[in-house]
């Protein structure tokens, strides 16, 4: 990219627009970004110009939206998110957030008032922002809340001390930074565990909170919500405000890191009484072999169904307050394992699965307001794109919308006739939308979007076109393979092509909006993307699935390549200038084709990959992953043969075979793939007297997430392209 414009977008993201300060210069109030593009190409600078709108709730009358953005400044190296709100058509749009200070997780309390969270504390304004009140009184302690139904009682999240796996230093020595280790999971994604989260009840008064609060797992060693992802939504109140249902993984140490068995749990606030509603009340978990897979257990036996071993997470209480809903993995250790919708009768102690008829993953999902017929909206994910559905207690699905874009989440809105829904796809950030369903009918739902938050910028901007390919693979299917063309496409002339390798290694290449791998960003750059539907990825059913757990570099590998053959078919795709690109499994497929892509590519780049899966084996903190996906650990002689042919294939041993420059990146804080995985691979790389590049962060983990340095990657990735591809 041109110096000239490098500046040119600096000066506009960090000087001009978007950033007012107070005269204490850390009071920084970063806002939307009105920013002035060059030439219609999306930048890196454009790309973190733009808003993220992230949570967002209905009122209780259906009239109004509040929602939640985030904008980011480079040149402070930061985020804001703040509070707008609107009416319920997308019109009368108005923003909530006076403060410098982030305000964020906005609730209705009525109508006319709204709860959020700033500060580490829970506060109330009215529906234009005035009237602002701190209503909990906890030090900046609030992580999370969620108000009672009837008002008088909340969930506060806090995280409380926890050295279950650390010990506590001596008092006389406050300033060791040294951490003495018992047991597993001491550290998980991106920290060190000494603390946990628990959720605490308090009530609530005519002045606001109460300062005393009930942790409901007093003395219990787990946490809740889940790490490292979960959130409130893994709780929720029963309607007459008398139970919570809430997720935890009972569990700690070894047990806790070789086992994906979270539960749902019923907590009764008279009685302070907690029953598992995944298990019966004599269940004992069954001795395992930490160094072994659990790939014997049958998703449908009869003790599956009884005692649910797998992943359960996210209860939602029905309507009439008779039933729990959650999402629910069959097999425990299986992280990835088919996502099903449960339904819990509360006065039988029933279970019932009812999405047994959709051969794919439930992503997320609501109660309607008729539970006679059941009717729950979900997402699902079908043939690369998250789209809505219905089903009824008969388990008959009904697709309800069929576009080439992905539904990222769904409430109900409380007049009971509309659903409210975030969606994205490649060629446009997350927006909102208002589904009106039909599931007499699904060709007549209506969806009409309502948010416009990133206009001003992608007017400006040349707009890729998507196409689907169906390519045949070696075993003889036929394969999803998205081609992104570039803006002002020509068909006469011939494109620098990038093969994309998704990572999971069970995640979908659905259309996703991302702000690193952005495919947008890199049409915008010139380049075509060829981005497959592999074996081993959901929407394509169970068996496709379930292709790749213990054959990372079998069937899937073919697939990749056969993709990229089939792409240079193609008149427009320049088979002289590939290249390779992948984050996390893709990383590691990159490192792996890096020593079997038999001249095809003329660069790679591995974000965050492994590349020494023995390493990896006990590097990583979450075992459950490399015990189901590996199905042994490395030492152990009497290996099945996966296990062999896995550690065979791992890439650092063909790193002989390596003749094609390569660009490492990797966080120094991602304990899910360590770092010495990108540096042991660049380490090779030059030794063998290859070209190449390592691109490190001491501060970041698996994903890049601070401003600066997102810029930093996406320079340094767009130069590594043109250096070899153009």
């Amino acid at each position: 990219m041109k110096k000239h414009l490098l500046s040119f977008f600096l000066l506009v993201l960090c000087g001009l627009t978007g950033i007012t300060t107070t005269q204490a210069q850390n009071e920084v109030k970063i806002g939307k970004q009105h920013i002035t593009v060059s030439e219609g190409r999306m930048t890196p600078e454009a790309l973190w110009a733009m808003g993220r709108i992230s949570s967002y709730a209905a009122s209780p009358d259906g009239q109004h939206i509040v929602y939640q953005v985030g904008y980011y400044s480079v040149k402070y190296n930061k985020s804001h998110h703040v509070l707008y709100m609107m009416n319920a058509d997308g019109s009368g749009k108005k923003l909530l957030t006076e403060s410098s200070k982030n305000e964020t997780d906005a609730q209705w309390l009525d109508n006319e008032t709204i709860a959020f969270l700033t500060g580490g504390e829970v506060w109330s304004m009215k529906t234009d922002g005035t009237a602002r009140k701190q209503l909990s009184q906890t030090k900046g302690e609030v992580e999370g809340y969620k108000f009672s139904p009837d008002g008088t009682k909340v969930i506060l999240l806090k995280s409380i001390p926890y050295h279950g796996s650390i010990k506590e230093n001596p008092s006389d020595l406050p300033k060791a930074t040294g951490r003495l280790v018992t047991d597993l999971m001491y550290r998980h994604w991106d920290h060190y565990v000494e603390t946990i989260q628990h959720p605490f009840i308090a009530e609530v008064t005519a002045d606001g909170i109460a300062t005393t609060a009930i942790d409901i797992l007093e003395g219990e060693p787990f946490e809740c919500p889940m790490e490292p992802f979960g959130g409130i939504e893994q709780l929720d109140w029963s309607k007459d405000s008398k139970q919570i249902a809430y997720t935890c993984r009972k569990k700690t140490g070894v047990a806790y890191s070789i086992s994906t068995d979270s539960d749902i749990y019923l907590y009764n606030i008279g009685t302070r009484e907690t029953k598992n509603l995944c298990k019966p009340a004599n269940y004992k978990a069954p001795a395992v072999d930490p160094t072994k897979t659990l790939k014997t257990q049958s998703v449908n036996s009869e003790e599956n169904l009884k005692n649910l071993p797998g992943y359960d997470q996210n209860p939602k209480f029905s309507p009439d307050g008779k039933y729990v809903a959650w999402l629910s993995m069959s097999r425990d250790g299986y992280e990835s394992d088919r996502q099903r919708l449960c339904c819990y009768n509360l006065a039988t102690g029933e279970h019932q699965f009812l999405t047994e008829s959709f051969d794919s993953h439930v992503d997320d999902f609501c109660w309607s307001d008729n539970t006679k017929d059941a009717q729950i909206y979900f997402i699902g994910v079908w043939h690369a794109t998250e789209n809505l559905y219905s089903i009824n207690w008969k388990g008959e699905v009904k697709q309800l919308t069929n576009t080439w874009a992905d539904f990222g989440s769904i409430q109900m809105m409380n007049n009971g006739k509309q659903l409210l829904a975030e969606r994205h796809s490649y060629t446009a950030p997350a927006d909102l939308y208002l589904v009106t369903p039909n599931s007499k009918k699904p060709e007549k739902t209506i969806v009409s979007q309502i948010t416009e938050e990133n206009k001003h910028i992608l007017d400006q901007l040349g707009k890729p076109s998507v196409q689907q390919r169906w390519v045949k693979t070696t075993d003889g299917h036929e394969m999803l393979t998205w081609i992104i063309l570039p803006p002002n496409f020509d068909e006469t002339k011939k494109y620098p092509t990038l093969l994309f390798c998704e990572g999971g290694p069970q995640s979908p290449v659905s259309q996703f909006w991302s702000y690193r791998w952005n495919f947008f960003i890199m049409a915008s750059q010139g380049y075509i993307i060829v981005a497959p539907n592999r074996h081993g990825l959901p929407g394509f059913g169970q068996e496709w699935l379930e292709e790749i757990s213990g054959d990372w570099t079998g069937q899937c590998m073919k697939d990749y390549m056969s993709a990229i053959d089939d792409a240079t078919t193609l008149p427009y795709v320049d088979k002289d200038r590939l290249g390779c690109v992948g984050a996390s499994f893709g990383g590691f497929s990159v490192y792996y084709l890096a020593g079997h892509h038999e001249g095809r590519f003329k660069c790679f780049i591995a974000h965050d990959g492994a590349f020494n899966l023995e390493a990896m084996y006990t590097e990583t903190e979450e075992n459950w992953f490399s015990n189901w996906e590996y199905d042994d650990a490395y030492w152990n002689k009497d290996q099945t043969a996966n296990a062999r042919r896995t550690y065979a294939n791992s890439p650092h041993r063909f790193v002989d075979k390596w003749d094609t420059p390569i660009l490492c990146i990797h966080g120094e804080k991602d304990y899910r793939i360590n770092a010495t995985q990108g540096m042991s691979a660049f380490n090779a790389a030059r030794m063998r007297g290859i070209e190449a590049q390592l691109l490190i962060f001491p501060d970041e983990n698996h994903w890049v997430l601070k401003p600066q340095n997102g810029i930093l990657w996406q320079r340094t990735y767009f130069n590594w392209l043109e250096r070899w591809l153009k």
